[in-house]
């Protein structure tokens, strides 16, 4: 049984994490750490990394950025493998994850989705037929009404995955409006829209002559997110130190 820490336990998505851990039965929840107080925990919470005295295999963060230098600080001193799934780091604290990699094992993506996933992995392979054969590329990314940054991470990651494929030699280009002319052959579009309680909608559009190929996910709720950490978790435990990401999860 492999025994996990939830980093921001209290939080949505820790109590979901918390929630799925408790059914499974190849990983268990043994602490959580959050800075902020709530009632009903099964299991022993502790305001930092440093107060907690458990013992476990991994731990799985879905806290703030704020609260991500403590973590990796004491990840890397006790070399514990960590699922880092908190965005919004800076390059300072990026570079601080990246050396902490050299220490224990540490897995960060843009999105832990496993079906997001899985569609990088399928979009490289189907850009590598489509792209040759002059096929113009669209990503229409859609969220709800109170997301703040545009376009999603998630939009950015499938737009690199691709471009990584041709060296780079795409441009992104979110906004059509700012001038009047034909599109260019390298351009890669990523339009965002914002309304309602969308959880997050991702289509890649493959536009050629006569032809359209939609690759298309739809996320109905945050479950997915935590799912995908956790078979991420069960993943790094026991893992050496490095640097890895939800493609090594799926293989």
């Amino acid at each position: 049984m492999i025994k996990a820490i939830m980093h921001g336990c209290n939080g949505k998505m820790g109590q979901t994490i918390a929630g799925l851990i408790a059914e499974d039965e190849e990983i268990e929840l043994v602490a959580g750490v959050d800075a902020f107080s709530k009632e009903g925990n099964t299991f022993p919470v502790f305001l930092s990394m440093e107060e907690c005295n458990i013992g476990a295999d991994v731990v799985i963060d879905f806290s703030a950025a704020a609260a991500v230098d403590g973590l990796i600080g004491f990840c890397a001193e006790k070399k514990l493998p960590c699922v880092l799934c908190t965005t919004g780091l800076s390059e300072e604290q990026l570079q601080k994850v990246t050396e902490a990699s050299k220490k224990t094992a540490i897995l960060k993506s843009a999105n832990m989705s496993l079906g997001i996933n899985m569609l990088l992995k399928l979009l490289k392979e189907a850009a590598g037929v489509l792209v040759p054969a002059g096929f113009d590329i669209e990503i229409v990314e859609k969220h709800h009404n109170q997301k703040l940054d545009a376009p999603s991470g998630t939009a950015l990651a499938l737009a690199d995955s691709i471009n990584e494929e041709f060296d780079d030699r795409y441009e992104y280009v979110y906004d059509r409006s700012v001038k009047r002319e034909k599109r260019g052959k390298k351009e890669l579009g990523i339009s965002a829209v914002r309304g309602g309680s969308i959880v997050g909608e991702h289509d890649v559009i493959f536009a050629g002559a006569d032809e359209v190929i939609t690759f298309s996910h739809s996320a109905y709720s945050k479950a997915v997110f935590a799912k995908g950490a956790i078979q991420a978790a069960k993943f790094l435990a026991g893992k050496p130190a490095g640097m890895y990401d939800m493609s090594d999860v799926i293989g």
